[in-house]
């Protein structure tokens, strides 16, 4: 499995297991900072469902793309981090290639 993703990603192992540590660090600090905004915003248990997944999904999807990028910088894989979210942004049609 670790050999498919260094081959795919074209990193060394040292590189993947960085990668690897951004990506859970991100992971669970993005879930920590969502509950943290809906306890903020005064959400409880009693506020309605759907509410509580909108804000905590917006956050979730937005958030983790701005923290994954601050959080590769101490790791020292923000350029691949960028140009993983160059493509995630291509594919949803905010950011075009250049030509």
């Amino acid at each position: 499995m670790f050999e498919k993703l260094k081959q795919r990603w074209h990193v060394g192992g040292v590189q993947l297991i960085l990668i690897l540590c951004v990506f859970a660090i991100t992971g669970t600090l993005t879930a920590y900072i969502s509950r943290y905004i809906t306890a903020w915003v005064g959400f409880t248990p009693e506020t309605a469902l759907w509410k509580r997944a909108l804000l905590r999904g917006g956050v979730l999807i937005f958030g983790y793309q701005v923290i994954i990028l601050l959080v590769s910088i101490p790791f020292g894989q923000f350029k691949f981090f960028w140009n993983y979210e160059k493509k995630i942004l291509n594919r949803l049609g905010i950011m075009t290639k250049k030509k």
